[in-house]
């Protein structure tokens, strides 16, 4: 089998084709290979290709190109870091803030002091109530123990005049300016140094009975022996009295005059003024009438 026909003008020129193929491939590769590193670098690649390193070294630069100042290139960076904070350990950053347990109080108790004994006993009073507004003075006597004669009995603060009968028995004067008005008052009896004192006993003052009447007008006589007109405020019922009268079981009738009534208690000797007031089965007020002469009935 023949593969070239010499003859033919076709196959010649394949074969002319194919060997400048050829040709051209074994140039380009030599080129390639071996041209690029024997040829001579131009004047702008030898300028390429100098190193920074001989520009600093001081090498005067050429006449044809000025000096590049390559200092930006070079200029060091600053990096400064920031370290975040360390969070709590065994913290749930997702969890709500829980306020931490209060401080519990500590609460001291002081051990109480016992109260001395004091060195005067007083036991009892005699009487142990009386009546607001009493007219007179009147003996207080104190029972207790452990009494001399340096001890005094003081009512509400104040020293009362006092005798001493014995070491168990004191007796005391009390003022009726000390019981004019309802209350309790505190008992104690005390030396003037404050070394003796007793315990605190009560006495009581209580409100004595008042009359329940009202004086609502007078009748006048020609030797003043007048008659008031009294109203029970009970039953609303009227009585004539004169002085010296008996009123209500325990008052007594001591004074009648245009402006009011005098009762006493029989047994506390207590008085008591009715002072006028208006007719009750009226709109209006009553006045007493002037004392006339006319001759009694």
């Amino acid at each position: 089998m023949q593969f070239f026909d010499p003859k033919n003008p076709n196959e010649k020129k394949k074969m002319i084709a194919a060997a400048v193929l050829a040709l051209v491939a074994i140039l380009v590769l030599g080129y390639v290979f071996f041209g690029g590193s024997s040829s001579k670098p131009s004047p702008n690649q030898t300028a390429a290709r100098s190193s920074p390193t001989v520009a600093r070294a001081g090498k005067a630069p050429t006449n044809e190109e000025p000096p590049v100042d390559e200092s930006p290139i070079y200029k060091p960076v600053e990096y400064n870091p920031v370290v975040p904070a360390v969070g709590d350990a065994d913290r749930n950053i997702f969890a709500y803030y829980i306020p931490p347990s209060p401080t519990p109080k500590v609460v001291i108790i002081a051990t109480p002091t016992p109260t001395p004994i004091p060195p005067v006993m007083i036991s009892s009073l005699a009487p142990t109530t009386v009546y607001a507004g009493t007219p007179a003075d009147f003996n207080l006597q104190v029972s207790g123990d452990k009494f001399t004669p340096a001890v005094h009995v003081i009512l509400d603060g104040r020293e009362l005049p006092t005798r001493f009968i014995n070491s168990q028995q004191l007796f005391a004067t009390v003022s009726q300016t000390l019981i004019k008005n309802a209350g309790v008052r505190q008992v104690m009896a005390r030396s003037s140094d404050g070394k003796l004192y007793s315990n605190t006993i009560t006495l009581n003052v209580s409100q004595p009975e008042r009359p329940n009447f009202t004086y609502v007008g007078i009748i006048g006589k020609p030797r003043f022996n007048d008659t008031a007109i009294l109203q029970d405020k009970g039953s609303k019922d009227f009585i004539r009295v004169q002085r010296g009268d008996s009123v209500g079981g325990r008052f007594r009738v001591v004074s009648i005059s245009e402006k009011e009534v005098v009762l006493i208690d029989a047994t506390l000797k207590i008085r008591f003024p009715l002072p006028f007031t208006a007719d009750q089965n009226s709109n209006t007020g009553y006045r007493p009438p002037v004392r006339s002469a006319d001759d009694e009935p």
